[in-house]
């Protein structure tokens, strides 16, 4: 398989950095620039970075994300506190301006998104996270890339030596896993379920938890 150029989000987060790192270390990835509003603190010979505030500002035409095979969009944050108004704009509207951003420069570009366990399509639902999620996950679709997958994971175990991993958060690192094994993936089982859904394909562009253990083999 040819290796392939992946633009990551989220790198500063526990999940984009977990991407990052199988990234780096996958021989399938020939380059990384990650987009972020801060350095993601990494040095590697395939690593690139580009800073930028505020994402909504990011120009259409931006001559940095020219050239790449996919966008691995790990960025995001918890709904807790948050209203609906607030939380669309940060979920559903920085994604979508993102999306809209890369995809005149990367014509036959890959966009992973990834998304949650319970995620709402039909954004009808009774939780409100849920249904923005849905909405973006339905709205990429129509967008008119070569293809989307919307990866709902569940618990996420961290690679070895990440730094965003928060505090509250370690305590079930080793349990969950154990115990419910069907409910949790490794962050280096994503990472690779989205180089592969780059190189290969796969059935359905919505990958729930078993879809991302089958790809990531």
């Amino acid at each position: 398989m040819n290796s392939i150029k992946v633009i990551l989000t989220g790198a500063t987060g526990m999940v984009g950095e977990g991407v990052l790192m199988e990234c780096l270390e996958n021989p399938n990835v020939s380059e990384v620039l990650s987009v972020s509003r801060k350095p993601c603190g990494k040095k590697h010979a395939k690593l690139r970075e580009y800073i930028v505030p505020d994402f909504l500002a990011i120009p259409t035409h931006d001559e940095n994300l020219k050239g790449y095979d996919a966008v691995f969009f790990c960025a995001g944050i918890s709904s807790i506190g948050m209203n609906e108004e607030e939380y669309t704009k940060i979920t559903f509207d920085t994604t979508i301006h993102f999306a809209k951003t890369v995809l005149p420069q990367n014509q036959d570009l890959v966009f992973n998104y990834v998304s949650g366990a319970h995620t709402d399509g039909t954004e009808s639902g009774k939780m409100m996270w849920a249904r923005v999620k849905g909405k973006t996950e339905n709205t990429l679709r129509k967008l008119g890339f070569r293809a989307v997958y919307n990866f709902r994971p569940g618990f996420m175990k961290p690679v070895e030596g990440q730094k965003n991993v928060k505090w509250f958060f370690k305590p079930f690192i080793w349990i969950f896993p154990a115990i419910l094994p069907t409910k949790s993936l490794t962050l280096r089982e994503v990472g690779r379920a989205m180089i592969y859904a780059v190189q290969k394909g796969y059935p359905t562009s919505t990958l729930e938890i078993k879809d991302i253990k089958n790809l990531a083999i």
